[in-house]
């Protein structure tokens, strides 16, 4: 199948390649949600809730607008501390979702009680603040029936909200380019779209790991592709993505630390000599690097040069760069001058590289 371009929206694309913990949850609503429609998979739409009162009843009137509404819908409030708001929120939903409430166990515990509450035969993943298109389950679910061979399915979106790419598209961003391997997730060749269609049991058998309080996901489509799952996507846009400024994934220090700490998990899924750990190792590297400028701005910002000295230093070893070069000899002979510089909005270095990363 050839590769569509990242223009061709409509142009559908496919390709190829820990159980769920118990957890106590209260649970509310009917057992029985389904409603029946034209295809005959039974999809259950899973919802984390921590701090999206302000946006989920916009996001659950998207999931309720869909041409194809054969679900289930589970919200899963995670210990939110706005329980009070969201409660108040939900209330016109309450006789069409089940609702579950448990202590905060972050993303990847909020999603594991609702995958273990499904019982749908697919389950199908949307953050609380983001929004569905109206066609999202129908095309999601026909690909993966006329794709019988693929666990997953990830589309295209479009950012909104507070960020540097809204407008943008998703794939645009974080290209997604030929088949959806191991390597190409290491690589970044592949970037899967959280908001994913998937065959129940393939969530099931997997889960998230909830020792990962981010880039969670990462982790998954990773241990699914190793074990010889298959991961299809097309380029059509089906979610609009919301970024948030008080949102941990706006913070991109605390998303490269999540994001080496995965990459060192992952490297026990494979051979040494294989190419798979070949480019975890390439990976760490460069993600160390990209971790110690961002500590060396950090600290550049509080006026602590030697410190910064430091940090740059750790990323020259790991990514040969005349400008790292530059920056640390120049810390060294005059550092009140780069402070100074620096202080005027980022001269030398950009102020903040924004995480497309959930």
């Amino acid at each position: 199948m050839t590769v569509p371009t990242p223009d061709d929206e409509q142009n559908m694309k496919s390709s190829p390649q820990a159980a769920v913990p118990d957890a106590l949850a209260t649970r509310e609503g009917s057992a029985d949600q389904f409603i029946d429609a034209s295809g005959a998979e039974r999809v259950s739409v899973i919802i984390p809730a921590y701090n999206v009162a302000p946006y989920i009843a916009e996001t659950l009137k998207s999931v309720f607008a869909q041409t194809k509404s054969a679900f289930e819908v589970i919200v899963v409030n995670d210990g939110s501390p706005d329980t009070a708001e969201l409660e108040e929120v939900l209330r016109p939903f309450r006789d069409r979702i089940v609702y579950l409430k448990q202590e905060n166990r972050g993303l990847s515990g909020a999603r594991n009680t609702g995958i273990r509450a499904a019982t749908g035969d697919l389950i199908a993943l949307v953050d609380g603040d983001d929004l569905w298109m109206p066609q999202y389950l129908e095309t999601q679910t026909q690909f993966l029936r006329s794709h019988p061979e693929y666990d997953l399915v990830y589309c295209n979106a479009r950012f909104f909200g507070d960020s540097a790419y809204e407008g943008r598209r998703f794939m645009e961003v974080c290209p997604s380019r030929g088949e959806v391997t191991p390597a190409a997730i290491i690589s970044r060749k592949c970037c899967v779209f959280v908001s994913v269609t998937a065959r129940a049991e393939a969530l099931r058998e997997l889960g998230f790991d909830e020792s990962l309080r981010s880039c969670e996901d990462f982790d998954c489509w990773l241990r699914l592709t190793s074990s010889g799952r298959r991961i299809g996507y097309h380029r059509r846009i089906l979610v609009q993505s919301r970024k948030r400024d008080a949102s941990l994934s706006a913070d991109p220090m605390w998303m490269a630390e999540w994001h080496l700490k995965v990459l060192k998990k992952a490297s026990a899924h494979w051979p040494k000599e294989s190419n798979e750990t070949r480019l975890i190792e390439r990976a760490i590297a460069q993600k160390t690097a990209e971790l110690a400028i961002l500590r060396g701005n950090q600290r550049l910002r509080t006026g602590d040069v030697n410190s910064a000295v430091i940090e740059f230093t750790e990323a020259s070893r790991y990514r040969r760069s005349a400008k790292i070069t530059a920056l640390i000899l120049l810390l060294r002979l005059v550092p009140g001058l780069m402070r100074y510089l620096f202080g005027l909005r980022g001269i030398l270095l950009p102020r903040r590289k924004e995480s497309t990363t959930r």
